[in-house]
């Protein structure tokens, strides 16, 4: 099982600044079997990358696509995904000034429209905890944009944990209505302390246990570990969560 965890490239941001190989080279040889394409920055070649990738026998556990290159670059977006071999796409993040009822109802459409046109393609929507903070039809804007119940909403749910329980919620319940409507995961940990902020995987307050259970009778097919910010060296951070899974998983 411990082929499906992946790490979220963003967490290394500021390493993939200096040498994006490496760093996939490193997190090969630590022992993960994916990463997830997010901030790269302009000056690495997709097409290198893909090689790369292939060469390490890492896979990608889908694409963090901003809004911008959903509206006004999605042929490209589509080439890399058949260059990394991944049919997932997700949105990201909403800046602060687009998180109005408007616009989240923008993005349902938008997304929506890009999943009718490119059923080969599936398309998540990534949560933090604003999401939770505005109100749209009597439910959470989250609810929302994932809402499985509308007939023809094809947007699919890529939950974060930490930031579900941020915003005072219980991860497990949270994840429930997105069973086989959820092809990639977000796990984080929180710190056990006042300021709440993002801790590897085993060190904090989050029980990943019946969550991964969950997951392997509810269609999850990559478990993918971020942490946005590191105390020190993001790849110690690193190693203490793989340690973690492998803990918890019985490798």
């Amino acid at each position: 099982m411990i082929e499906k965890f992946a790490v979220q490239l963003y967490t290394l941001r500021h390493e993939i600044e200096q040498d994006l190989f490496s760093v996939l080279k490193d997190l090969k040889k630590m022992g993960w079997s994916g990463v997830q394409i997010s901030a790269l920055p302009p000056k690495y070649d997709p097409a290198e990358v893909a090689h790369t990738l292939k060469e390490l026998h890492l896979q990608a556990a889908g694409m963090h696509v901003p809004i911008g290159r959903m509206e006004n670059d999605l042929e490209n977006v589509l080439k890399e995904t058949q260059l990394y071999e991944t049919k997932d796409i997700v949105f990201p993040y909403l800046s602060e000034e687009m998180r109005t009822v408007e616009s989240y109802q923008h993005v349902k459409q938008l997304l929506n429209s890009i999943a009718e046109k490119h059923p080969d393609i599936r398309v998540s929507y990534h949560n933090h905890d604003f999401e939770l903070n505005t109100m749209i039809n009597g439910q959470t804007a989250l609810e929302y944009i994932l809402d499985p119940k509308e007939k023809e909403n094809k947007i699919l749910a890529e939950i974060d944990v930490y930031w579900i329980k941020k915003a005072g919620k219980d991860p497990l319940a949270f994840i429930r209505p997105y069973k086989n409507r959820m092809p990639i995961i977000h796990l984080k940990d929180m710190t056990n302390d006042e300021q709440e902020t993002y801790a590897a995987l085993g060190i904090g307050t989050i029980d990943f246990k019946p969550i991964i259970e969950w997951g392997e009778k509810s269609g999850i097919e990559w478990y993918v570990v971020e942490q946005d910010e590191c105390p020190g060296d993001p790849f110690d951070s690193l190693q203490t969560s793989y340690n973690y899974i492998q803990r918890l998983i019985g490798r």
